[in-house]
């Protein structure tokens, strides 16, 4: 049976390392790690029983893993926002740049 400590170890590394991708907002990576995060857990558990500690490493885990989410949601409904702006001022940019463009064209030759 491997040292329960390794298991403690793993799981931080685990959870740590989603903390860090969504505190990066580097969604690319924070995806890797929650894909990769059920196998590691299975893996770990199939070298049996948790004890007291490692539960407590178990419920680090997840709250980070909560808390990623949260950040993950909290920024696609950023991104949407954003989005739904640009699309409201379509018009407005499109003409700000046909106006720039014919202002511009006297300079440029």
């Amino acid at each position: 049976m491997a040292d329960p400590l390794d298991r403690q170890a793993k799981l931080a590394q685990l959870g740590d390392a989603m903390q860090a991708a969504a505190a990066r907002a580097d969604w690319d990576r924070l995806a890797t790690q929650v894909r990769a995060l059920m196998p590691a857990l299975r893996a770990l558990a199939e070298q049996g029983p948790w004890n007291a500690a490692e539960r407590t490493a178990l419920e680090r885990v997840r709250a980070q893993h909560t808390a990623a989410a949260t950040a993950a949601a909290a920024a696609g409904r950023a991104l949407a926002s954003r989005l739904e702006d640009m699309r409201a001022n379509k018009e407005g940019w499109v003409a700000y740049a046909m106006y720039s463009e014919t202002e511009l064209d006297p300079i440029q030759e």
